[in-house]
């Protein structure tokens, strides 16, 4: 199916202009994305003592690669900022060839690794690698209050590792929508008021990295990462993001806290902190389940019960 047949131009024009002056009501500056990388952003990790030989930051700030290789055992960086809620979007290339075993990601996490116990919440786009030939797969996962286990995964209609393609993360308190260049694929919905526990009180960060763990990775941990073609690189272009920037408040306590979006929901209906899918993004998902999608976690693939949530949105 065509993507134009999904997602309308004017349906994109129309969120397009309302993100924008979402963004001019209720953002502030450092949540528009588009400055130079080190705005922004900062190293996370990696093992290499040399920052630049895990992250290389490229034309101006508008491009950064991360390595994973066996001296910097991945890379990865985040955001300065917490956000409570927000449209963010991640240009990003793949690392080409034979990848099995790697891990490339684009995702919001509240988790501080310096922080005791796990009540974490994450949004993820995870890339896992594959052989040289066979697709990537790309999976989802959201947690809430430290609880996983919802992975959705799917295989791609073009290759990721030709040219950048555009992966949105919109989290906001009615639902997280997961698009791909604006195709929605899928949706978690805020479903609280039934007893399942939603991302609606801690701040999150941005964050991307490589990292490798051929114990599951590819096919199930039977292809193993060969290190022979290493160093295995993959691109991040432009990150633009409209959202609010969360209190200090909101990123110690679980309870939440304030961000430069209060009231937004209520004042800001037709914004990115009201939607919700369409009628295009309802056939989207489905056009993405049918042709697309390689697991999902509703069909209880790991015997731990079928999560609640997934009866309930087959009820909406």
């Amino acid at each position: 199916m065509a993507r134009s047949s999904l997602l309308s131009a004017p349906a994109v024009a129309v969120a397009t202009a309302a993100i924008a002056i979402a963004c001019l009501a209720t953002c502030s500056s450092a949540a528009a994305g588009g400055g130079n990388f080190y705005e922004n952003f900062v190293v996370a990790w990696g093992d290499d003592p040399d920052p630049g030989r895990r992250v290389e930051v490229l034309d101006g700030g508008r491009v950064v690669t991360l390595t994973l290789n066996n001296v910097s055992g991945g890379s990865g960086f985040q955001s300065k900022d917490a956000f409570l809620f927000g449209e963010f979007t991640m240009p990003m290339k793949l690392v080409p060839g034979d990848s099995a075993g790697t891990v490339t990601t684009f995702y919001l996490t509240s988790k501080d690794p310096t922080a005791e116990g796990d009540g974490h919440d994450e949004i993820d786009f995870e890339f896992l690698g594959n052989v040289s030939g066979e697709p990537y797969v790309m999976q989802t996962n959201v947690f809430a209050r430290g609880v996983g286990n919802r992975e959705q995964r799917f295989y791609l209609w073009f290759d990721p590792t030709a040219d950048f393609h555009n992966y949105t993360i919109l989290w906001n308190p009615l639902n997280i929508i997961f698009s791909v260049d604006g195709v929605a694929v899928r949706v978690f919905r805020n479903h609280e008021r039934h007893g399942v526990p939603y991302l609606s009180g801690q701040a999150m960060k941005v964050h991307a990295t490589i990292w490798n763990d051929d114990t599951w990775v590819t096919m199930g941990g039977r292809v193993k990462t060969d290190w022979s073609h290493a160093p295995f690189v993959a691109a991040y272009g432009a990150y633009s993001a409209t959202a609010c920037v969360s209190s200090p408040a909101a990123e110690t306590s679980d309870e939440g806290g304030g961000s430069d979006c209060d009231g937004a929901a209520e004042e800001e209906t037709s914004s990115w902190m009201a939607r919700r899918l369409g009628p295009d993004g309802e056939r989207a998902v489905a056009w993405a389940r049918e042709k697309y999608m390689v697991m999902d976690y509703c069909d209880d693939p790991w015997h731990l019960g079928r999560p609640a949530e997934c009866d309930i949105d087959r009820r909406v």
